[in-house]
């Protein structure tokens, strides 16, 4: 597969899982509104959280890819991806907590919580201790994908942001072990669907049972990696479909932008015309002449600051997650 084929896969995986990691959290936005939070436009809280999300997400299994093992550092620039811009965390991005928390509740006391993580002054040892298990190469990884999780979450070693970094470590473990190697599996997709049952089993975890933590995560990476096959398919026929229909002159800007566009699915008008290699009126020829094919589509409805989106690839980011979620409820 070409490399920029990966690439585009990689982003593609990324974004459906971070996705669904968020909407487990009640973050909420629609594809629209994510397309524009990816070209920098932050009116939508949900959305720049969404993309936050992917970031953190490349961060950590990126830095744990390439060094082949964990470590607390990895986790760290991974919250502070995540947390950096939000206005009521961003003090606390990337590093560990030093205040007691809790889940569920009153927001004042932890009396009537479904968990009370250990003290602050305990998180240290307990985040070594699981780096060292994630370091381990003699457990069965789906297991020790599962477990690792599962004590992450339990430690709830930050402030906040503790299940979207949970999910990514997922995604860190399975590249560490060598059984993703360019792209991730959207297991959270199946955990959305099955949102109920996950904190259930992490409930059951907590009090020493890990099998249903287990059991769910082996189904939803199973149930993940057979619907992204589709997915994949259809995406990388893409830019040969766009030409087979198009059919732009060699070294045109249409030419150059259906890679670009195929690489970089939400694009700004600067950088449409940076891709395209060619003068702005040329560019603006391209873009409606994509546009009029029906590749692509302006997302902001104004005249200035406009954004670009290549529709079918936003489109199967949706589809690939709804599909994950009804095949987890069959």
């Amino acid at each position: 597969m070409p490399a920029s084929a990966c690439l585009s896969l990689s982003r593609f995986m990324m974004r459906t899982e971070s996705v669904a990691s968020s909407k487990i959290e009640r973050i909420t936005a629609s594809a629209t509104d994510y397309a524009k939070a990816l070209a920098g436009n932050r009116s939508n809280s949900s959305a720049t959280s969404m993309v936050a999300a992917s970031t953190a997400l490349h961060s950590l299994v990126t830095d744990v890819g390439e060094k082949g093992r964990f470590a607390l550092n990895d986790l760290l620039r991974a919250h502070h991806a995540l947390m950096q811009a939000d206005p009521l965390e961003a003090e606390y991005a990337g590093r560990l907590r030093d205040m007691q928390n809790w889940i569920g509740g009153s927001d004042h006391s932890p009396r009537d919580a479904l968990h009370v993580p250990p003290a602050p002054e305990r998180v240290p040892a307990l985040m070594d201790d699981l780096i060292s298990y994630l370091n381990r190469d003699d457990v069965p990884v789906i297991v020790q994908a599962a477990i690792g999780h599962a004590q992450f979450e339990s430690i709830h070693g930050f402030t906040d942001g503790n299940g979207r970094i949970g999910r990514a470590l997922v995604s860190a473990v399975l590249r560490r072990r060598g059984v993703t190697r360019n792209a991730v599996v959207p297991i959270t997709s199946g955990l959305l669907a099955m949102r109920d049952e996950y904190f259930a089993a992490l409930g059951d975890y907590r009090q020493g049972h890990p099998t249903r933590m287990i059991d769910l995560f082996a189904r939803s990476t199973r149930v993940a990696a057979v619907c992204s096959r589709d997915s994949i398919a259809r995406i990388k026929v893409l830019p040969e479909t766009w030409i087979a229909e198009l059919r732009p002159r060699a070294g045109s800007a249409v030419a150059a932008l259906i890679p670009a566009f195929y690489d970089h699915p939400v694009m700004t008008a600067a950088a449409i015309e940076q891709q395209s290699g060619s003068s702005a009126q040329q560019t603006y020829k391209a873009i409606v002449r994509l546009e009029e094919a029906g590749f692509i589509q302006e997302i902001t409805g104004r005249k200035r600051k406009r954004v670009w989106v290549a529709s079918e690839l936003i489109a199967e980011l949706d589809d690939l997650d709804r599909r994950i979620q009804t095949a987890m409820g069959l």
